[in-house]
């Protein structure tokens, strides 16, 4: 027979394996936050795995409200044990709730994440660079992301001579234009390494 003590044990399991599925993007975040962007990438390899993840996460909190809301049968009582004592709040609904919502949330996480990233600056001098203005496209490994997108783009946005960037998880790849006589290719390669993605390869738009 499987008891209320299961469904707090399939409780656990599913906010563990939404927070894994979430784990490639909620990294970016707290490295921004703690200023340490080379751990960014750390957890990368997990996106792959992110769908099923998600799917065991969601099968395992339906079944845990499976488990809470379904009526007990007579034969399950056990007249030997104590009916009146009242259950924890941890094996309350009100606490089931509360922790589908943050799986929820967690799952969800890839779709808000931008909104903790400081909205990326462009450089006054885009307008006024013509002669030396340079665009390079940037193949990069271990973007899984909007997150990602945002972690990048916020280090583009603090290299001198950086005129404007297009960055896509979808695509790995980040389009960058800038003034050649204040800024290299190497200098802005260094700046996306600076994230914990690497930098696979680049070309030169013109």
């Amino acid at each position: 027979m499987i008891s209320i003590k299961s469904s707090g044990t399939f409780t656990g399991a599913g906010v563990l394996t939404a927070i894994a599925a979430s784990l490639c993007c909620i990294t970016p975040v707290i490295a921004l936050l703690a200023g340490s962007s080379s751990i960014a990438a750390n957890f990368s390899w997990i996106e792959p795995a992110r769908p099923y993840l998600i799917g065991l996460s969601v099968a395992v909190l339906a079944l845990a409200w499976y488990l809470k809301l379904k009526p007990a049968k007579a034969n399950d009582i056990d007249c030997n044990c104590e009916t009146t004592k009242k259950a924890s709040f941890l094996q309350s609904k009100n606490f089931l709730g509360i922790v589908t919502v943050f799986a929820v949330l967690m799952m969800a996480f890839p779709l808000y994440a931008k909104v903790f990233y400081p909205k990326p600056k462009v450089q006054a001098e885009a307008v006024m660079v013509v002669d030396n203005k340079q665009q390079v496209k940037f193949i990069i490994q271990g973007m899984t992301c909007e997150a990602c997108e945002e972690h990048v783009n916020n280090e583009l946005s603090k290299v001198n001579g950086v005129l404007a960037y297009k960055t896509s998880y979808a695509t790995r790849s980040s389009l960058v234009t800038f003034d050649k006589s204040k800024v290299d290719v190497k200098t802005i390669e260094a700046a996306i390494n600076k994230t914990g993605y690497k930098v696979k390869e680049y070309d030169f738009a013109r």
